[in-house]
């Protein structure tokens, strides 16, 4: 593998100087390798940023100056998208590769890496939902959630699914199947719960089973979401047959109700094809106007184990280009037993044998990738386009419905285009005790809960007994809008993070006190604000006594209030996660030498107060950080007639 690098930065875009652009391209070799396309740096950013937003795009190609050559053709029909990378690329990297195939693996790891702007195309908006394993933890946990594969790359990811329900049904079976940890955290410190009792856990919190026996049982677990079912069924029915050969006929007896129970998961399935020694997938996808959703169908032992689901922007490039990277996402996560000996696609692939081979090597076997013509392969593929186009139409008739809230909402605010990002800001507290605030955000209608945020009110004056939202709202804006005063050179119209429009929950004093913020820090004329109060569903804008004239029913005030409602109960969650932190210390603060960090020691290990309170000083001294002296004077406050 080679890499070159240039020396220097050119500052003009190359679709401009035809002549380094021409000697640019002719640096560039006809090999496999992976280009990345930059700009010219902006000077005003701080170097970090700088080089952050200098990498336009990422791409591989077994031909490289070919490749990119094409992005510089007068007659190439680009997507506008791609029109306006190819305006903005100032410089062209490569690095060559010995084969197509690890072109592909390389580009993977560097979009992975850099994120560039122009390789985003599968949207996070978390419509659909992935299923997970902590294979990272001794003892896995299985759940199901929103969230892109992310955090320790350990955890393995299966998804995203599109019907939810089954998603859930089949999980829920497979935890009667197999005893598995139900918990994140054990319930109690010494003894197991009832989930042992009912043969639902095998101890995990005791440690009555090994992590390797375990992880077995999980391993099994993982072959259903591979879809290997088949496969699974029959390693239980050997085991069968071995443990009533050897007489443990219960042994025999437990396998034989798991087996019958993973035959049920797809004992209604409908949909098959007749030579079922192949596995494969089938994708196919549906656009419209800003909406593409891809419809990905695994079938293993000729019938679908489920339906996977993603959504594209329709823009980021043609049918098969769009095809392609989705599947390159895909596999790029998946373990080499789940790739099919089979895909199915619904046009051909800019790249398909590039992908092929890739998948082949990794796989271990060969890997086709066939566009079906006829018979039972095109009517599956045509299955799965229709099934794309009712999603999409789903996709299509909810956006609409956002869209006519937007419209109603810029028209009762006689806002002067469609507000994109909402801000809400609630207050919550007892009495003035913990008080806090949440920010939660909608962006085109919808929640977008990666851009919450919670905030703890540090005004001395809110304190237990004393109450004051009006400068509890007054100072969560101002901590919230404070980069904006600080760097005035921080771009506002059109930053992604600067709200279209903020919502207050209350009255007239509640926005008077924010008014008088962002009065004081000069952002009054670019951030219009209202509150929305609770008993009557009345608006407020600044400077005007009377609510706006409104009924309750319109689409706009219904998405206020939808919002008004999510951020209420973002802060009371927030709040009562406080409060019960807080009580769980009350009583640790008062223990001469006990800080902050051994008290949270202390409940990591033991979980509860009261643990705490029944604990030796022999238990209570293996806590990391609490030594003999200290886990005595630990005990005698909670035994003061030990004393």
């Amino acid at each position: 593998m080679h890499d070159h690098t240039p020396v220097t930065t050119p500052t003009l875009p190359l679709a401009q100087d035809p002549d380094r652009l021409s000697r640019r391209l002719q640096e560039i070799p006809q090999e496999p390798g992976v280009y990345l396309m930059k700009d010219t740096p902006d000077r005003s950013l701080s170097a970090v940023c700088a080089q952050r937003n200098r990498l336009l795009y990422i791409g591989k190609s077994k031909k490289l100056r070919s490749r990119v050559r094409s992005y510089f053709r007068e007659e190439q029909k680009h997507s506008p998208r791609i029109q306006l990378m190819v305006r903005q690329v100032s410089e062209i990297e490569f690095i060559v590769t010995d084969t197509e195939a690890e072109a592909l693996a390389l580009e993977a790891n560097l979009v992975k890496q850099h994120q560039p702007h122009f390789n985003v195309l599968l949207k996070d908006d978390k419509k659909y939902p992935y299923l997970c394993i902590t294979w990272s933890e001794d003892y896995p946990r299985i759940f199901i959630t929103r969230k892109r594969p992310m955090g320790n790359r350990k955890d393995k990811y299966y998804g995203p699914y599109v019907d939810v329900k089954l998603l859930r049904n089949t999980l829920d079976i497979v935890k009667g199947i197999f005893p598995q940890r139900q918990r994140p955290q054990p319930l109690f410190k010494d003894r197991t719960c009832l989930n042992y009792d009912l043969g639902k856990c095998p101890g995990v919190c005791q440690q009555l089973i090994a992590p390797e026996t375990y992880r077995q049982t999980m391993q099994k677990i993982a072959m259903v979401f591979q879809g290997r079912t088949g496969e699974l069924v029959d390693m239980l029915t050997a085991q069968m047959q071995q443990a009533a050969a050897d007489l443990r006929f219960e042994t025999a007896a437990k396998l034989r109700d798991k087996i019958a129970g993973i035959k049920s998961l797809n004992a209604d399935q409908k949909v098959s094809l007749p030579d079922d020694t192949i596995s494969r997938d089938a994708i196919a996808l549906a656009a419209k106007d800003k909406h593409c959703c891809i419809q990905l169908f695994p079938m293993r032992g000729g019938k679908l184990v489920g339906r996977l689901g993603f959504n594209a922007d329709p823009q980021s490039g043609t049918v098969g280009e769009i095809l392609q990277r989705v599947l390159e996402e895909h596999y790029q996560n998946a373990d080499s037993v789940e790739i099919p000996a089979e895909i199915l696609v619904q046009q051909e692939l800019p790249d398909a044998e590039m992908l092929a081979d890739y998948l082949s090597a990794r796989k271990g076997c060969k890997v086709s990738i066939i566009v079906p013509q006829r018979q039972s392969k095109a009517e599956l593929i045509e299955m799965v386009a229709r099934n794309a186009q009712y999603e999409l139409e789903r996709m299509a008739k909810e956006g609409e419905r956002n869209l006519q809230a937007l419209q109603d909402l810029a028209n009762i605010l006689d806002l002067p285009a469609l507000p994109d990002r909402l801000e809400g800001y609630d207050i919550s507290h007892i009495q003035g005790a913990h008080a806090v605030a949440s920010q939660v955000v909608f962006i085109d209608g919808l929640p977008a809960k990666q851009h919450y945020r919670h905030y703890k009110i540090e005004n001395p004056e809110v304190k237990p007994g004393h109450s004051d939202d009006f400068a509890s709202l007054a100072e969560v804006i101002r901590r919230r809008f404070r980069k904006f005063v600080e760097d005035p050179k921080l771009q506002r119209h059109g930053n992604p993070d600067f709200p279209d429009l903020v919502i207050i929950d209350g009255g007239k004093g509640q926005l008077s006190a924010v008014v008088s913020v962002l009065q004081t820090i000069n952002l009054m004329a670019e951030l219009p604000v209202i509150s929305l109060a609770k008993q009557r569903e009345e608006i407020f804008r600044p400077g005007e006594s009377a609510p706006l004239a409104t009924a309750p029913e319109q689409p706009g005030v219904q998405l206020l209030r939808r919002l008004r409602d999510e951020a209420h109960r973002f802060a009371v969650s927030f709040h009562r996660q406080q409060r019960s932190e807080i009580m769980k210390r009350s009583h640790l603060d008062e223990i001469p030498g006990l800080g902050f960090g051994r008290q949270k020691q202390l409940l990591g290990h033991f979980r509860s107060i009261d643990y705490i309170r029944a604990a030796t000083p022999q238990q209570l001294a293996e806590v990391n950080g609490i030594g003999p002296h200290l886990a005595q004077s630990i005990y005698n406050y909670f035994h003061p007639e030990a004393e």
